[in-house]
């Protein structure tokens, strides 16, 4: 399906996936900002959230990434800049896997590259959050108002203790287009990924200080330093080289 996507400045196209039960609007506000300057930027609602309803959610990634190759056609963009966080991240990367040739470059961040040998406990623990989440009313009436789609699916999904795509993770380094991992120095299992990818040739880490799973809102303006040299200085001589 086609998602509702907010798309704004000229150029380059830049793609910007955001985390789950955010939306294309208010996720990444300050790096829309600061790339439809001189970048066409791209912000979709993923499936499930902000304007972009949807009942099936039974295999949720597959179809995000289709949707989201539906949406660049319908929008005439044949290569972008892709940047995610979590669950929009998530989806970037399993779409440059399917899809290479869209991808002028990869910026992911918030993710979990390697299932912790704790994931189990991990797990339970997120639920709970989730639970106490939806039993807060000032949060429900929140989402309520962000979203015009059944929000609540994106948390009944991720009760699935099975449903973070590690199988599909373990190929990222294998991947060939420019990928810069940005991770928290607050988050552990962030953490876990960056000496393995800097190993990668094609790949860049960054640790960004003072920063836990949303470091692009945690360090706006060091993401977005980060992310414009990486682009302009290693994305592009990449694209020769390719």
């Amino acid at each position: 399906m086609i998602l509702h996507t907010n798309v704004t400045g000229e150029g380059e196209a830049m793609v910007f996936l955001h985390t789950d039960l955010q939306t294309g609007k208010t996720d990444f506000q300050f790096q829309q900002d600061h790339f439809n300057q001189t970048y066409q930027v791209i912000a979709p609602d993923l499936r499930g959230h902000g304007n972009s309803f949807s009942e099936n959610f039974n295999n949720y990634f597959h179809d995000s990434v289709l949707d989201l190759l539906e949406t660049l056609e319908s929008l005439n963009i044949s290569q972008a800049h892709f940047a995610g966080n979590s669950l929009g991240a998530l989806v970037a990367i399993l779409f440059a896997q399917d899809y290479p040739q869209y991808v002028k470059s990869l910026t992911i961040s918030g993710i979990i590259p390697y299932k912790p040998n704790q994931w189990k406990k991990l797990h339970h623990k997120e639920v709970d959050k989730q639970r106490q989440l939806l039993r807060n009313e000032a949060s429900v009436a929140y989402f309520n108002q962000l979203h015009n789609t059944n929000w609540r699916e994106i948390i009944y999904l991720e009760r699935n203790e099975n449903w973070y795509p590690f199988a599909e993770l373990k190929f990222l380094p294998a991947m060939n287009v420019p990928v810069l991992y940005i991770a928290g120095d607050r988050n552990v299992h962030e953490l876990s990924g960056v000496t393995q990818f800097s190993a990668s040739n094609h790949f860049h880490v960054a640790v960004l200080p003072f920063a836990s799973q949303f470091t692009h809102t945690d360090q706006p303006e060091l993401y977005t330093a980060i992310l414009e040299e990486f682009i302009l200085k290693y994305a592009h001589s990449m694209k020769e080289i390719r």
